[in-house]
């Protein structure tokens, strides 16, 4: 069996953009039910667990940064925000503009994240010619 590391990068990619897809998901279910009575709002944690995967070595190159990282170990976590104030009576935290904005923000960032995931896949062909 080869070792490489050529997919380093695009496994990281992945899970990145798996969260993204978990994230619509959440924002939807919330905006979904917007109207249910005592609906806290749903959302995805995985940044924090990318960032501590990722290390805080100041002197390490991102490569290797991102050679270190095991992605079996990220995995988005969908949680509920009890933090969150609920300014209705009936205990809804949902804010509809708050999560279209979220939705439209988290949109833009799947797709950057498709466009990476695309052009290192354009790289590795590249390299192969």
């Amino acid at each position: 069996m080869i070792q490489t590391s050529v997919f380093n990068y695009i496994n990281v990619l992945d899970k990145a953009a798996d969260a993204s897809w978990l994230r619509n998901e959440a924002i939807s279910n919330n905006l979904s039910n917007m109207n249910t009575p005592g609906y806290k709002r749903q959302d995805v944690d995985f940044e924090s667990q990318l960032s501590k995967a990722l290390g805080s070595g100041r002197y390490e190159t991102m490569d290797a940064k991102v050679a270190g990282v095991r992605t079996n170990s990220l995995a988005p976590t969908t949680f509920k925000d009890y933090s969150g104030y609920s300014y209705r009576i009936d205990g809804n935290n949902v804010d509809p503009d708050s999560e279209n904005v979220a939705l439209a923000n988290n949109q833009i960032k799947y797709q950057a994240l498709v466009a990476a995931y695309n052009q290192e896949f354009a790289n590795l062909k590249a390299v192969m010619k």
